[in-house]
């Protein structure tokens, strides 16, 4: 990452949603994972929530955070994999204005060296809503560390250059 000493860093207001038939608060190991890694970043972790792989559910939960003006970003875990019951990039799709293809390709890439082709199972993505950014990460722990760690530090770093994530928020909502 090139930080740069001359710029401030603006912490933004993160949503955290973990996507599982199976977890629970006690065994949500990566979303407490991506929980530590968003306040040591020092970001604000002003919601965080549970939900079932289900498209219609998860098509609620994101509306909802969307449309609340104090959350900037959603980060979710969970649900991007291949099965009939892994449907998070679906319920994405039902909400989003674009794709940022870049974000899955580069988390595919960084992941190809910790798990190899099994990558290719993957179907992390990332989306801008209604001036909302949204990352939907695989829930295993290695993938949180690696979306977050490899990407996400860096692009809701507000100090990273030359370009990031955060310096985009304001225009957003262009028309």
């Amino acid at each position: 990452m090139a930080v740069d000493p001359e710029r401030v860093f603006k912490p933004i207001n993160i949503a955290l949603l973990t996507v599982s038939d199976t977890r629970e608060a006690h065994n949500d190991t990566s979303g407490d994972i991506l929980a530590e890694r968003i306040k040591a970043a020092g970001h604000h972790l002003v919601a965080r929530a549970i939900e079932k792989d289900d498209a219609n559910v998860l098509t609620v939960r994101l509306n909802n955070w969307i449309d609340d003006q104090g959350i900037d970003c959603i980060v979710t875990t969970g649900g991007t994999g291949l099965t009939g019951r892994d449907v998070t990039p679906e319920a994405l799709d039902r909400v989003k204005e674009r794709d940022i293809p870049g974000f899955g390709e580069l988390f595919r890439w960084l992941s190809y060296k910790t798990i190899g082709t099994s990558t290719v199972q993957s179907r992390a993505c990332a989306v801008v809503a209604r001036g909302t950014y949204i990352f939907a990460l695989p829930g295993s722990n290695g993938a949180v560390k690696d979306g977050w760690d490899g990407i996400l530090a860096e692009q809701l770093d507000s100090r990273n250059r030359p370009c990031n994530f955060v310096e985009l928020m304001p225009r957003l909502r262009e028309v």
